[in-house]
Protein backbone atom coordinates (compact mmCIF):
# COMPACT_ATOMS: atom_id res chain seq x y z
CA UNK A 1 0.00 0.00 0.00
CA UNK A 2 0.97 3.75 -0.62
CA UNK A 3 2.51 5.27 2.45
CA UNK A 4 0.68 7.66 4.51
CA UNK A 5 0.72 11.43 4.21
CA UNK A 6 2.20 14.23 5.77
CA UNK A 7 -0.41 16.77 7.58
CA UNK A 8 -1.03 19.22 4.60
CA UNK A 9 0.54 22.64 4.39
CA UNK A 10 -1.98 25.20 5.75
CA UNK A 11 -3.17 22.72 8.30
CA UNK A 12 -3.28 23.16 12.00
CA UNK A 13 0.18 21.20 12.62
CA UNK A 14 1.77 22.40 9.49
CA UNK A 15 1.25 26.01 11.56
CA UNK A 16 2.12 25.05 15.12
CA UNK A 17 4.48 22.12 15.15
CA UNK A 18 7.11 24.07 14.06
CA UNK A 19 6.27 27.02 16.09
CA UNK A 20 8.79 27.72 19.10
CA UNK A 21 5.94 27.16 21.68
CA UNK A 22 5.89 23.66 20.47
CA UNK A 23 8.80 23.16 22.68
CA UNK A 24 6.94 24.07 25.69
CA UNK A 25 4.82 21.41 25.48
CA UNK A 26 6.90 18.46 24.65
CA UNK A 27 7.51 18.16 28.73
CA UNK A 28 3.87 17.77 29.71
CA UNK A 29 3.37 15.53 26.83
CA UNK A 30 6.78 12.91 27.70
CA UNK A 31 5.88 12.64 31.56
CA UNK A 32 1.97 12.04 30.72
CA UNK A 33 3.68 8.75 28.49
CA UNK A 34 5.77 7.59 31.21
CA UNK A 35 3.51 7.62 33.31
CA UNK A 36 1.94 4.62 31.70
CA UNK A 37 3.43 1.62 33.84
CA UNK A 38 4.75 0.23 30.49
CA UNK A 39 6.03 3.21 28.42
CA UNK A 40 8.02 4.11 31.64
CA UNK A 41 9.24 0.74 32.30
CA UNK A 42 10.67 0.85 28.67
CA UNK A 43 12.11 4.23 29.05
CA UNK A 44 13.20 3.64 32.01
CA UNK A 45 15.27 0.23 30.87
CA UNK A 46 16.01 1.55 27.58
CA UNK A 47 16.58 4.88 26.86
CA UNK A 48 19.66 6.62 26.97
CA UNK A 49 17.84 10.16 28.03
CA UNK A 50 19.84 9.99 31.47
CA UNK A 51 23.38 9.17 29.88
CA UNK A 52 23.27 11.62 26.63
CA UNK A 53 20.22 13.56 27.67
CA UNK A 54 20.86 16.63 24.74
CA UNK A 55 21.33 14.21 22.37
CA UNK A 56 17.98 11.80 22.72
CA UNK A 57 16.46 15.45 23.16
CA UNK A 58 18.27 16.47 19.50
CA UNK A 59 16.63 13.30 17.59
CA UNK A 60 13.30 13.05 19.06
CA UNK A 61 12.60 16.55 17.90
CA UNK A 62 14.03 15.58 14.59
CA UNK A 63 11.91 13.05 14.13
CA UNK A 64 8.07 14.62 15.60
CA UNK A 65 9.56 17.55 12.69
CA UNK A 66 9.08 15.09 9.91
CA UNK A 67 6.28 13.62 10.88
CA UNK A 68 4.58 16.99 9.90
CA UNK A 69 7.38 18.55 7.31
CA UNK A 70 9.30 15.67 6.49
CA UNK A 71 7.56 14.71 3.33
CA UNK A 72 8.53 11.72 1.72
CA UNK A 73 10.87 11.43 4.54
CA UNK A 74 8.02 11.26 6.88
CA UNK A 75 6.97 7.34 6.28
CA UNK A 76 10.77 6.37 6.47
CA UNK A 77 11.17 8.06 9.82
CA UNK A 78 8.00 6.50 10.79
CA UNK A 79 9.35 2.74 9.80
CA UNK A 80 12.81 3.70 11.44
CA UNK A 81 10.87 4.43 14.86
CA UNK A 82 9.28 0.71 14.67
CA UNK A 83 12.43 -1.26 13.83
CA UNK A 84 14.20 0.72 16.90
CA UNK A 85 11.32 -0.29 18.85
CA UNK A 86 11.37 -4.11 17.92
CA UNK A 87 13.18 -5.25 20.87
CA UNK A 88 12.41 -2.84 23.50
CA UNK A 89 10.29 -5.22 26.31
CA UNK A 90 10.21 -6.07 29.49
CA UNK A 91 8.10 -6.50 32.60
CA UNK A 92 6.50 -3.30 34.05
CA UNK A 93 6.08 -1.50 37.41
CA UNK A 94 2.97 -3.73 37.98
CA UNK A 95 4.60 -7.04 36.87
CA UNK A 96 3.08 -7.12 33.48
CA UNK A 97 4.89 -8.42 30.67
CA UNK A 98 4.99 -5.29 27.92
CA UNK A 99 6.73 -4.48 25.11
CA UNK A 100 7.37 -1.03 23.32
CA UNK A 101 4.75 -1.90 19.79
CA UNK A 102 1.92 -2.87 21.85
CA UNK A 103 -0.90 -1.06 19.93
CA UNK A 104 -2.15 -0.05 23.43
CA UNK A 105 1.41 1.24 24.66
CA UNK A 106 2.20 2.78 21.24
CA UNK A 107 -1.44 4.67 20.57
CA UNK A 108 -1.16 6.18 24.49
CA UNK A 109 2.33 7.58 23.05
CA UNK A 110 1.11 9.61 20.97
CA UNK A 111 -2.07 10.21 22.05
CA UNK A 112 -1.09 12.26 24.80
CA UNK A 113 0.23 15.39 22.57
CA UNK A 114 -3.49 15.91 21.55
CA UNK A 115 -5.07 16.91 25.18
CA UNK A 116 -1.40 18.64 25.68
CA UNK A 117 -1.46 20.67 22.80
CA UNK A 118 -5.46 21.29 23.32
CA UNK A 119 -4.62 22.39 26.75
CA UNK A 120 -1.26 24.46 26.69
CA UNK A 121 -3.34 26.74 23.56
CA UNK A 122 -5.54 28.42 26.25
CA UNK A 123 -2.33 29.52 27.55
CA UNK A 124 0.36 30.03 24.36
CA UNK A 125 -2.49 31.18 21.68
CA UNK A 126 -6.18 31.81 20.91
CA UNK A 127 -8.17 28.87 21.95
CA UNK A 128 -9.42 26.50 18.88
CA UNK A 129 -12.49 27.15 17.29
CA UNK A 130 -14.66 23.87 17.06
CA UNK A 131 -13.44 23.24 13.63
CA UNK A 132 -9.85 23.92 14.37
CA UNK A 133 -9.99 21.28 17.14
CA UNK A 134 -11.48 18.33 14.41
CA UNK A 135 -8.90 19.62 12.02
CA UNK A 136 -6.53 19.02 14.64
CA UNK A 137 -7.76 15.80 15.69
CA UNK A 138 -7.76 14.54 11.93
CA UNK A 139 -3.67 15.97 11.66
CA UNK A 140 -3.03 14.01 14.86
CA UNK A 141 -4.75 10.85 13.53
CA UNK A 142 -2.73 11.07 10.06
CA UNK A 143 0.27 11.09 12.33
CA UNK A 144 -0.54 8.25 13.83
CA UNK A 145 -0.73 6.24 9.98
CA UNK A 146 2.52 7.88 10.05
CA UNK A 147 3.81 5.70 12.93
CA UNK A 148 2.01 2.31 12.17
CA UNK A 149 -0.80 2.70 14.04
CA UNK A 150 -4.09 1.25 12.96
CA UNK A 151 -6.97 3.16 12.93
CA UNK A 152 -8.36 0.64 14.59
CA UNK A 153 -6.04 1.20 17.29
CA UNK A 154 -6.82 4.72 18.06
CA UNK A 155 -10.11 6.61 18.63
CA UNK A 156 -11.25 7.89 15.04
CA UNK A 157 -13.16 11.47 16.53
CA UNK A 158 -13.26 13.73 19.14
CA UNK A 159 -15.85 12.75 20.65
CA UNK A 160 -14.57 8.84 21.45
CA UNK A 161 -11.42 10.10 21.64
CA UNK A 162 -12.38 11.93 25.47
CA UNK A 163 -13.58 8.61 27.24
CA UNK A 164 -10.50 7.08 25.96
CA UNK A 165 -8.68 9.26 27.39
CA UNK A 166 -10.75 9.24 30.60
CA UNK A 167 -10.11 5.49 31.23
CA UNK A 168 -6.41 5.86 30.48
CA UNK A 169 -6.04 8.52 33.52
CA UNK A 170 -8.57 6.30 35.27
CA UNK A 171 -6.98 2.91 34.73
CA UNK A 172 -3.43 3.21 34.11
CA UNK A 173 -1.66 6.35 34.75
CA UNK A 174 -0.02 6.57 37.69
CA UNK A 175 3.17 8.27 39.29
CA UNK A 176 6.06 6.11 38.07
CA UNK A 177 9.92 6.28 38.92
CA UNK A 178 10.95 7.95 35.44
CA UNK A 179 7.84 10.76 36.09
CA UNK A 180 9.49 11.12 39.44
CA UNK A 181 13.12 11.59 37.90
CA UNK A 182 11.71 14.12 35.41
CA UNK A 183 10.15 16.30 37.41
CA UNK A 184 12.89 16.46 40.12
CA UNK A 185 14.97 19.69 40.36
CA UNK A 186 17.93 18.07 42.02
CA UNK A 187 18.92 15.91 38.87
CA UNK A 188 22.31 16.46 38.05
CA UNK A 189 22.57 16.96 34.11
CA UNK A 190 25.45 17.52 32.16
CA UNK A 191 25.77 21.14 30.43
CA UNK A 192 24.69 20.93 26.69
CA UNK A 193 27.43 19.33 24.30
CA UNK A 194 25.59 20.81 21.20
CA UNK A 195 25.84 23.89 19.70
CA UNK A 196 29.35 26.45 18.44
CA UNK A 197 32.39 25.36 21.04
CA UNK A 198 32.11 29.05 22.65
CA UNK A 199 28.53 28.92 23.36
CA UNK A 200 29.37 25.12 25.10
CA UNK A 201 32.44 26.15 26.93
CA UNK A 202 30.34 29.44 28.43
CA UNK A 203 27.41 27.03 29.12
CA UNK A 204 30.33 24.69 30.94
CA UNK A 205 31.63 27.23 32.93
CA UNK A 206 27.97 28.69 34.01
CA UNK A 207 26.38 25.47 34.22
CA UNK A 208 26.21 25.09 38.34
CA UNK A 209 24.56 28.34 38.77
CA UNK A 210 22.20 27.74 35.59
CA UNK A 211 21.02 24.39 35.86
CA UNK A 212 18.86 24.78 39.77
CA UNK A 213 16.65 27.96 37.84
CA UNK A 214 16.37 25.96 34.46
CA UNK A 215 15.13 22.81 36.37
CA UNK A 216 12.85 24.69 38.31
CA UNK A 217 11.49 26.14 35.10
CA UNK A 218 11.22 22.82 33.44
CA UNK A 219 9.12 21.52 35.91
CA UNK A 220 6.85 24.61 36.31
CA UNK A 221 5.84 24.13 32.45
CA UNK A 222 5.89 20.53 32.68
CA UNK A 223 2.86 20.57 35.02
CA UNK A 224 1.39 23.62 34.04
CA UNK A 225 0.60 23.07 30.68
CA UNK A 226 -0.67 19.16 31.58
CA UNK A 227 -4.16 18.63 31.65
CA UNK A 228 -5.98 19.58 35.05
CA UNK A 229 -7.22 15.75 35.42
CA UNK A 230 -3.43 14.21 33.98
CA UNK A 231 -2.31 15.99 37.02
CA UNK A 232 -4.97 14.64 38.95
CA UNK A 233 -4.30 10.96 37.54
CA UNK A 234 -0.26 11.28 38.35
CA UNK A 235 -1.03 12.93 41.92
CA UNK A 236 0.71 16.32 41.19
CA UNK A 237 -0.36 19.61 42.81
CA UNK A 238 -0.79 23.04 41.42
CA UNK A 239 -1.90 25.49 42.87
CA UNK A 240 -3.40 29.26 42.68
CA UNK A 241 -0.62 31.27 42.41
CA UNK A 242 1.37 29.05 40.28
CA UNK A 243 -1.74 29.03 37.77
CA UNK A 244 -1.66 32.87 37.44
CA UNK A 245 2.17 32.68 36.95
CA UNK A 246 1.36 30.62 34.23
CA UNK A 247 -1.02 32.54 33.31
CA UNK A 248 1.31 35.83 33.29
CA UNK A 249 3.90 33.53 31.49
CA UNK A 250 1.36 32.54 28.26
CA UNK A 251 0.85 36.55 27.68
CA UNK A 252 4.01 37.03 27.29
CA UNK A 253 4.89 33.97 24.95
CA UNK A 254 1.47 35.07 23.03
CA UNK A 255 2.65 38.66 22.77
CA UNK A 256 6.02 37.90 21.64
CA UNK A 257 6.37 34.95 19.79
CA UNK A 258 3.78 35.81 16.84
CA UNK A 259 5.77 39.30 15.26
CA UNK A 260 9.17 37.05 15.57
CA UNK A 261 9.95 36.75 11.81
CA UNK A 262 9.87 33.67 10.32
CA UNK A 263 13.99 32.59 11.14
CA UNK A 264 13.66 33.13 14.48
CA UNK A 265 9.91 31.41 14.98
CA UNK A 266 9.88 28.51 13.25
CA UNK A 267 12.48 25.46 13.95
CA UNK A 268 14.86 24.93 10.93
CA UNK A 269 13.44 22.18 9.49
CA UNK A 270 9.95 23.48 10.29
CA UNK A 271 11.22 26.62 8.48
CA UNK A 272 12.63 24.88 5.46
CA UNK A 273 9.60 22.86 4.65
CA UNK A 274 7.32 26.25 4.38
CA UNK A 275 9.83 28.40 2.54
CA UNK A 276 9.86 25.82 0.14
CA UNK A 277 6.17 25.05 -0.13
CA UNK A 278 5.69 29.25 -0.83
CA UNK A 279 8.67 28.65 -3.76
CA UNK A 280 6.61 25.83 -5.66
CA UNK A 281 3.18 28.08 -4.99
CA UNK A 282 5.10 30.80 -6.74
CA UNK A 283 6.39 29.01 -9.50
CA UNK A 284 2.75 27.23 -10.13
CA UNK A 285 1.73 31.01 -10.59
CA UNK A 286 3.78 32.01 -12.84
CA UNK A 287 2.27 32.69 -16.53
CA UNK A 288 1.93 29.29 -18.51
CA UNK A 289 2.40 27.34 -15.15
CA UNK A 290 -0.21 24.98 -14.38
CA UNK A 291 -2.65 25.62 -12.18
CA UNK A 292 -2.63 23.81 -8.99
CA UNK A 293 -5.65 22.00 -8.27
CA UNK A 294 -7.27 23.23 -5.37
Amino acid sequence: TADPLPPPPGGVLWSEAGDLRMLLTLPAALVMQVAHPAVGAGVDEHSVFRTDPWGRGERSLRSVQLWVYGGEAAAEEGRRLRRMHRTIQGTDTRGRRYHALTPAHYAWVHATGFPVFHHARKYLGRPYTDAQERQLYAEWLQVGRILGIHDRDMPQTIEAFWPYYAKMLAEEIEATPVVKELLAIDTVIAAPDRGPLPLRLLLRMLWPVLLPPIARFRRFVTIGFMPPDAREAIGLEWTDAQERKLRRFGRVVRAVVPVLPERLRYLPLAREARASHRRRGRLMRKPGAPVPSP
